[in-house]
C-alpha cells in the first residue's frame, strides 16, 4: 500500500515550502495565482486530503491574541522598560476594542512560540515586542513564519517579507534628534547605542543621525559612538567610558530616554552642566523623562497609534487579508537638557 501523501512531499514537487503549500491549499491571497494553482494541481495528482479534525483545530478561534515579551538582559529581573508598559497598555486597549483578549506573557526561553500558542489554541495570533540581540531573535521569525503563524513584531523593518512588521520610524527620529542639536548649536555630538545589526532599531536612529550630520557637512565619527542596550546603568556607564576616552564631544544622542538617563547621571558626577556644557537628547518619551533633572529633550513614539496598528495588522493577517509593513512618523518633545528651545518639525 503506497504511503500517504503529505504536504511535505507537494512542497517538495513544487519547489516551494510547506508553510506556502499549507498557504495555497487554503486560498490564501498571500500566495500569487499561478504558485497557488500550481500547488493545488499537485495535490490533486497526488490525492493529497487535508486532515479535517487537524484544519478544524487549526482553524477554530479563540478570540486570544497573545503578546510575548522579551527584553534585554538586565541586572534586575524584575524591571521591565517603562517603555515597553506604555506599549503593552496601548495594545491592550486596541485589542479590547476589537472583541478580543489579551494573553501576556514572558517567553525569552521558550524554543517553539508556535506550538505554545496557535497550535494549542490559546491564541489566534501573537505579538512580539522586544527582541535582544536581533541576529538570535530573526531565527525565531524564520521559524514562525516557516510554520505559518499569525504574528507580527513591534519596532524592527526586516528584510523578510514573511514577517509582519509595525514600527515607528527609526531613521526619521535619527534625523530629527540631531537636527534638533545642530539647531541648538551643538557641533560635536557623541552618540550612545548599538549601531550594529544586532539592534536594528538603534542602528537606523545611528544612520539617521550620521546622514544629517552630513548634510551639515559634518561627520559621524565612530570613536564617539559607545554601545549601550536600554538601561540606565548602560547609559552610565557608556557615557563614563566616553569621558575616559578622551574625545571632545558637546552633545550627546542617546538611543533610548533610559540610555540619557544614565548618561545624565554619569555626567553630572564629573561636574559636567546639563546643557550649559552637553547637551543630552532621548529616544521613546518615557514618562520619567519629564522628571529628570534637567527635564529630557526627546523623540517621542506615538505608543497610542502603534498599539491600534499592531493589533489591526494582526487580525488581518488572521482573516487573511493583505497586509503591509507599516511606519509611524515619530515627533520631537523639547524639554531642557538642550540649551534652546527650537522645535523641529517631523515632516
Amino acid at each position: 500500500m503506497a504511503a500517504k501523501a503529505t504536504s511535505i512531499d507537494i512542497a517538495y514537487r513544487a519547489g516551494v515550502s510547506q508553510s506556502t503549500v499549507s498557504r495555497a491549499l487554503r486560498n490564501s491571497p498571500l500566495v500569487n495565482e499561478a504558485t497557488r494553482l500550481k500547488i493545488q494541481a499537485i495535490a490533486k495528482e497526488l490525492n493529497y486530503k487535508v486532515d479535517k479534525n487537524a484544519s478544524n483545530l487549526r482553524t477554530q478561534n479563540s478570540h486570544t491574541l497573545a503578546l510575548l515579551i522579551c527584553e534585554d538582559p538586565t541586572n534586575d529581573d524584575s524591571m521591565i522598560n517603562p517603555f515597553f508598559l506604555s506599549m503593552l497598555g496601548s495594545i491592550t486597549r486596541a485589542t479590547a476594542q476589537q472583541g478580543y483578549d489579551l494573553l501576556v506573557s514572558f517567553q525569552q526561553l521558550s524554543s517553539d512560540w508556535h506550538a505554545d500558542y496557535e497550535d494549542s489554541n490559546k491564541a489566534d495570533g501573537i505579538i512580539l515586542l522586544g527582541y535582544g540581540d536581533y541576529v538570535d531573535y530573526a531565527h525565531k521569525l524564520e521559524r514562525l513564519a516557516e510554520q505559518n503563524t499569525h504574528f507580527v513584531i513591534w519596532g524592527a523593518q526586516g528584510s523578510d517579507d514573511s514577517v509582519l512588521s509595525v514600527g515607528c520610524d527609526n531613521y526619521q527620529g535619527g534625523v530629527i534628534a540631531t537636527a534638533h542639536l545642530l539647531e541648538c548649536g551643538y557641533k560635536d555630538i557623541a552618540f550612545l547605542g548599538d549601531s550594529s545589526s544586532h539592534s536594528p532599531e538603534f542602528r537606523d536612529r545611528y544612520l539617521g543621525h550620521s546622514d544629517e550630520l552630513g548634510k551639515g557637512g559634518l561627520t559621524a565619527d565612530a570613536n564617539k559612538q559607545f554601545d549601550a542596550i536600554s538601561t540606565e546603568d548602560s547609559g552610565y556607564q557608556a557615557a563614563n567610558a566616553l569621558l575616559d576616552s578622551g574625545e571632545n564631544f558637546d552633545a550627546i544622542f542617546a538611543a533610548s530616554d533610559l540610555i540619557a538617563i544614565g548618561a545624565m547621571l554619569a555626567l553630572s558626577e564629573r561636574g559636567i552642566r546639563v546643557p550649559e556644557d552637553v547637551g543630552v537628547i532621548g529616544y521613546d518619551d518615557i514618562p520619567v523623562a519629564s522628571y529628570a533633572s534637567p527635564a529630557l529633550t526627546t523623540v517621542k513614539q506615538n505608543t497610542k497609534l502603534a498599539g491600534e496598528k499592531i493589533v489591526e495588522s494582526l487580525l488581518k493577517a488572521i482573516r487573511g487579508q493583505e497586509v503591509e509593513p507599516q511606519l509611524i512618523p515619530t515627533s520631537i518633545v523639547v524639554r531642557q537638557s538642550c540649551r534652546a528651545e527650537t522645535v523641529v518639525s517631523a515632516d
